[in-house]
């Protein structure tokens, strides 16, 4: 696999030999890493050794990917690496470019130096992060099943999220970089069911720099500080770790108040009800969504259902305390990652990135969890499609009206009623533990 990987990047359109050879060599570098992570994770030799053909699998779908060009490059990212490279690399930090935050913008700083096109730099720096990621979903898979002594669920979470076609449209193919915020937020579950949460909040405040979607899965924190499972002396760690991630850009002198607005502005910029998210606005008829935008009761009532759903959760864990398990905590992360952006407006089809790994971690650690990760998944990647073939899947039509992803939605829909179901059991698990004490 890794000699078919070394012959595509050879024949890849952009860069000399030179840049073409040296992608290779970083993919082969990478496949390596996958490696040694696992080696590091005391895994058995045979076991390593199987694992080298889902990993090389893994490198060569990237490599195959690598050339694609999407609209959002053009129009953005392209222009940003250009920027700096003309405005002379961190100097330019201070510069209003981009509506990324700072650390990102450090990356692409850095890129302006190198001489590797400035495509396939984008996209090394997210297939970096695909086998962060995948180490991620091996770390929090053990510490979900640490009760079954040899399970392999471990492996097949490492395996399943390299090979996981979101994963390796968005970064590798797409160019975008979600795996970089999902990979901390996993790492930041796995931590913090092991109990090591100062680093785990310290973990989810550097994907919080990186990009607001990690707020999706923050609210589960409250919860376990609700619970008295983080002391709130430790959720400081948090706005010490982003103000850290940030001080570089403020030393070169970019103003504070445009890198706290950056979100803000974020939040704001996008006008539609929905951009190819399978969510709870696309039950309503694609004709009533310009208008609906232009007002602010449909936006309104999804903040309103979000914050409903958190409230809730947070509630659970003030009720729970020490019964909160490890399973009730990934049920509820589950929860938050479908729930919050199916009812928040302006949400993007990548928006769903984070139920689509901890979807997948849910399911390898309990098989009876897979149809939430089909659906959950089958469905953020129906919207990926739709997004770069530039046409619905599937329009349903009812009584005149036009429903662009009713279905895709709807699938989604189960997934997370499955999920709610789930935690309900769990629920009336507790209680009846409690009754038979």
């Amino acid at each position: 696999m890794l000699v078919v990987t070394a012959a595509v990047c050879m024949g890849l359109d952009q860069g000399g030999p030179l840049d073409r050879a040296g992608i290779g060599v970083v993919l082969a570098v990478l496949a390596g890493l996958s490696i040694l992570l696992l080696k590091l994770e005391s895994v058995k030799r045979n076991e390593l050794l199987i694992m080298l053909l889902p990993i090389g699998a893994a490198m060569l779908f990237r490599a195959l990917s690598l050339d694609y060009i999407s609209g959002d490059y053009v129009s953005f990212l392209k222009h940003w690496a250009e920027f700096f490279r003309t405005y002379g690399g961190f100097s330019t930090i201070a510069s209003n470019v981009g509506n990324y935050n700072v650390p990102y913008l450090y990356y692409i700083a850095f890129m302006s130096y190198i001489g590797v096109p400035d495509l396939y730099m984008y996209k090394l720096l997210s297939i970096l992060f695909d086998v962060v990621l995948a180490w991620g979903c091996f770390r929090l898979v053990r510490s979900l099943v640490r009760d079954r002594q040899g399970s392999t669920a471990p492996l097949a979470a490492f395996a399943a999220a390299l090979l996981l076609p979101v994963v390796v449209l968005n970064g590798a193919y797409w160019g975008q970089c979600d795996a970089i915020y999902g990979a901390l937020c996993i790492h930041a579950a796995a931590q913090v069911i092991e109990g090591k949460n100062k680093t785990s909040v310290a973990l989810m405040a550097v994907a919080f720099s990186f990009k607001l979607q990690a707020i999706f899965v923050l609210p589960l924190w409250g919860v376990l500080w609700l619970a008295k499972k983080v002391k709130f002396r430790e959720l400081w760690v948090f706005p010490l770790t982003y103000l850290a991630t940030i001080l570089p850009a403020v030393l070169m002198h970019k103003p504070l108040m445009d890198i706290l607005g950056i979100y803000l502005g974020q939040m704001t910029e996008v006008p539609n009800l929905v951009l190819n998210a399978p969510s709870i606005y696309q039950f309503i008829p694609s004709a009533m969504h310009a208008e609906l935008a232009e007002g602010h009761l449909a936006s309104g009532l999804g903040i309103v259902a979000a914050a409903v759903l958190v409230l809730i959760l947070l509630g659970l864990g003030c009720w729970l305390r020490n019964r909160l398990s490890r399973d009730i905590i990934m049920t509820m992360a589950v929860i938050l990652c479908i729930g919050v952006p199916f009812f928040l407006p302006h949400m993007h089809e990548r928006y769903f990135f984070l139920a689509d790994v901890f979807t997948l971690c849910w399911a390898c650690a309990n098989l009876r969890r897979l149809p939430v990760a089909v659906l959950a998944g089958g469905a953020s990647l129906a919207g990926y499609i739709v997004y770069l073939r530039r046409k619905y899947n599937f329009v349903l039509r009812l009584g005149g009206a036009q429903f662009g992803m009713a279905i895709e939605a709807m699938a989604m829909l189960i997934a997370l009623a499955i999920s709610v179901w789930v935690l309900v059991e769990q629920l009336r698990e507790v209680k009846r533990e409690e009754r038979l004490a």
